[in-house]
């Protein structure tokens, strides 16, 4: 039976691998809420929703040790280690959800790119029935922001946009690489990754950003609109400046040159006017 646990039980975890140790032992899916602890039939509005304001059940224990593992505040290495596990997929999979929650949106993919065709079976589900692989729950914690009715941190338009040309550049040299791909493992998975929803997923997230954040992209061809505006009035007063300074090193040299001029003038008068007297 699996050990719900306690704030009491998270507080006596002190380190990093005695969390590792408690996700292999009690860790058997990925939900946000223990199966059947929450109840939305019959809700609306934000009691509804996807934020669980009044109707939130039992947290997981997945989530429970996910929070942990926040608090150590891992280093570059100890999240590697989680990622590149061995005993466990659940120990593999919530070092991909501490990415996804705590890493800059611009970091996503770099720190995804590895795994993006990793095979190793993992099942998200409480009670089971949704196997997938560790590539493809990668790759949809890269192009969806719902997770079993929650949300993970936003990512930007543009960001998004970058990921999914890279996602799409990855598939093409995969292919190319691996001209006969197999069937998918994991049988009839909900989680698995379809190349085919991309382009309905990217209009899901844009909508959801226009409805909530306004239009992004026009905000940010606006801005990139600005700074190209700014970028050549500098280029203007730059050059402007350039050409005010070799004007003023034209006029210093004829200066100098005039100077010379006069002071040989001077230097043969008096030459001449002392032959005279000695003459």
């Amino acid at each position: 039976m699996l050990l719900l646990l306690s704030a009491v039980h998270l507080f006596k975890l002190k380190t990093y691998h005695e969390v590792v140790d408690e996700i292999y032992y009690q860790v058997k899916h990925l939900e946000p809420w223990e199966r059947g602890s929450r109840k939305t039939a019959g809700q609306t509005g934000m009691c509804g929703g996807v934020r669980g304001v009044g109707a939130g059940g039992i947290v997981s224990t997945a989530f429970c040790l996910l929070y942990k593992l926040y608090t150590l505040r891992l280093t570059r290495k100890q999240v590697n280690g989680l990622l590149q596990h061995t005993d466990s997929p659940y120990i593999r999979a919530l070092g991909f959800m501490y990415i996804r929650y705590t890493q800059p949106p611009a970091d996503l993919f770099d720190w995804y790119a590895e795994y993006l065709d990793d095979e190793e079976e993992v099942d998200p589900r409480a009670g089971g029935g949704g196997s997938t692989t560790i590539g493809a729950l990668v790759r949809q914690m890269l192009i969806k922001l719902d997770w079993f009715s929650t949300l993970f941190p936003r990512i930007p338009v543009p960001i998004q946009k970058q990921i999914e040309f890279k996602l799409a550049e990855h598939n093409r040299q995969s292919a190319a690489a691996k001209p006969a791909v197999a069937a998918p493992r994991g049988g009839g998975g909900g989680n698995n990754y379809n190349p085919g929803r991309a382009d309905a997923d990217r209009r899901e997230h844009d909508d959801r950003d226009r409805r909530d954040y306004g239009d992004a992209d026009n905000r940010y061809s606006k801005d990139r609109t600005k700074r190209d505006d700014r970028d050549r009035e500098r280029d203007r007063d730059r050059d402007r400046d350039r050409r005010d300074r070799d004007r003023d090193r034209d006029r210093d040299r004829r200066d100098r040159h005039r100077e010379r001029s006069r002071s040989k003038d001077r230097h043969r008068h008096r030459s001449r006017s002392r032959d005279r007297r000695y003459r």
